[in-house]
């Protein structure tokens, strides 16, 4: 019988299997041993592995070249930032140090550790705690670059990291720790290096990343109840990235919109965008869509957040206009009370 817990749980759960597994896995992190830190994700588990847990200082960068140092010698370290920016504090460690290792060393010598890090805006996060900087760190050869969107990607995506010989940055967006979805309670692997079909149609593809994709089946329902049939992908890898999906997708329907919710220039909308047109332009019959956050930093306030970030409406209007269907502009209009930087009324941050 299928049982449904929260992404956190999801994350929890298999860390905790995976330590009683693995005696060379370790946690390590700022305020990891603290149940209530980062959604739970790591509830308890210092109690049963108090060994193996460690609170760190506010050091990222020498935190990093620990985890470096010590899967150089057999051990399998797990760091967590609860947000993103922290990991630019530790950018020489991980993109010139730990990406490059295996191939100085001419594959005879491996990193294995994975870094756990949230993006994603949330109240008040602000420009230098809400941004997504994914596609920075999947422009590294050596560097593996994961962002699962369910609960049981999280988990199995998150076992098959701490097993792989490589570094692996594996991002969360804060929006989804408090997702349910159906999750074994056996441990279990999710393979790096996959695009998802999460919808099969035939009208226009859809392919988006992390909480992009939950906006992205809202829309899709929309959509459904006018007719619409499309074709929706989830990129749950972004290093290594398997286009053959969304290749395969484009040449049936012919449309594509991609959804990230990083800042347009660089993005990595663009790079799926780029592959396409590389490998399947002949069968486009409109320009691809990218729907991403705006080139500006995020303001503070609420009533200039709302007006920064994409809804489902936004989508449903790109999948109709594509189509060469009227849509309503008027129906995307946003007020200065609405709440766009919080999910939902569960929803309980800031980290």
């Amino acid at each position: 019988m299928s049982r449904e817990i929260k992404y956190a749980e999801a994350i929890c759960e298999g860390l905790e299997q995976k330590m009683a597994q693995d005696d060379s896995v370790y946690l390590m992190g700022q305020g990891v041993p603290d149940a209530s830190q980062t959604y739970g994700t790591t509830k308890d588990i210092a109690k049963k592995y108090p060994g193996r847990v460690f609170e760190t200082p506010v050091s990222e960068g020498a935190m990093v070249g620990v985890m470096l140092g010590s899967s150089l010698v057999g051990l399998k370290p797990v760091m967590t930032m609860a947000r993103f920016e922290f990991l630019l504090l530790a950018v020489d460690q991980l993109v010139n140090q730990a990406a490059k290792w295996n191939y100085t060393f001419g594959g005879k010598e491996n990193v294995s550790f994975t870094l756990r890090v949230i993006v994603g805006r949330g109240w008040g996060q602000g420009p230098q705690h809400s941004q997504s900087l994914h596609a920075w760190f999947a422009h590294v050869p050596g560097l593996k670059v994961v962002m699962p969107a369910t609960p049981y990607d999280a988990k199995g995506l998150l076992m098959a990291s701490i097993d792989d010989p490589n570094p692996v940055v594996f991002i969360e967006h804060r929006w989804l720790h408090g997702l349910s979805g159906v999750v074994p309670e056996t441990l279990y692997t999710v393979p790096l290096g996959i695009t998802k079909a999460l919808k099969q149609g035939s009208d226009a593809t859809v392919v988006a990343l992390s909480y992009a994709t939950i906006d992205a089946i809202k829309a899709e329902k929309t959509v459904a109840k006018e007719g619409i049939s499309i074709d929706l992908l989830n990129v749950t890898t972004l290093n290594p990235f398997d286009d053959r999906e969304i290749i395969a997708s484009v040449k049936k329907t012919g449309h594509l919109i991609v959804c990230d919710y990083a800042c347009s220039t660089g993005s990595f909308a663009s790079e799926i965008i780029s592959r396409v047109c590389e490998k399947a332009f002949g069968a486009l019959k409109s320009p691809p869509v990218k729907i991403t956050l705006p080139d500006l930093p995020l303001a503070t306030t609420r009533a200039l957040a709302n007006f920064y970030y994409p809804t489902d409406g936004h989508i449903v209007n790109a999948i109709k206009k594509v189509l060469g269907i009227p849509v309503k502009e008027s129906a995307l209009s946003i007020k200065e009370t609405d709440y766009l930087d919080v999910p939902d009324a569960t929803y309980t941050g800031p980290f």
